[in-house]
């Protein structure tokens, strides 16, 4: 409704359950390490594989939750495992704790995914001063191309992250 933006009210979660809505923010929470899921990212049920030397590899499920409307998976869960892959990979290069962020980006879908699971392969492509540029290729679970997707991200001024907590 108009004007009920920032109330609480009840939601359908993605199990479709329902629940009280959640705090809008500002969040803080903990996360295992610096190369490791975000809360977004565990909802999705991203796993990484390997962040290494400007690399990193993530597998993500099609699960129903993240099928559109004619059943395949939606681009934009897609978009989300490979903007997090080079992330991981950017994560691999910079100290931990670095606060950075996603400025542009391009995508271009190949093929549909109907089942299984997706990998992202990710490299960090171009460094220079604050800006930090990455490639990652989402392939399903035929190993064919079914996204290419391109970033641009920026190191902020203030470089640490504010919080959010990392155990290791």
């Amino acid at each position: 409704m108009p004007g009920d933006m920032g109330k609480a009210r009840d939601s359908y979660s993605i199990t479709g359950k329902l629940e009280a809505s959640p705090s809008t923010g500002p969040h803080e929470f903990e996360m295992d390490a610096w190369i490791s899921c975000a809360p977004f990212e565990r909802l999705l049920n991203m796993e990484i594989i390997e962040a290494a030397e400007g690399h990193a590899l993530l597998k993500m499920p099609f699960f129903i939750d993240l099928a559109q409307g004619a059943g395949l998976m939606h681009g934009g869960a897609l978009v989300s495992l490979a903007d997090t892959a080079v992330v991981m990979a950017i994560k691999s290069l910079l100290e931990p704790g670095t606060h950075f962020a996603t400025i542009s980006m391009e995508a271009r879908y190949l093929y549909p995914v109907k089942k299984g699971v997706v990998t992202a392969r990710a490299e960090v492509t171009e460094r220079k001063d604050r800006l930090l540029k990455g490639h990652a290729i989402v392939y399903n679970d035929e190993n064919r191309p079914v996204m290419e997707f391109s970033s641009v991200f920026k190191v902020a001024r203030e470089r640490k992250i504010k919080g959010i907590k990392i155990k290791s």
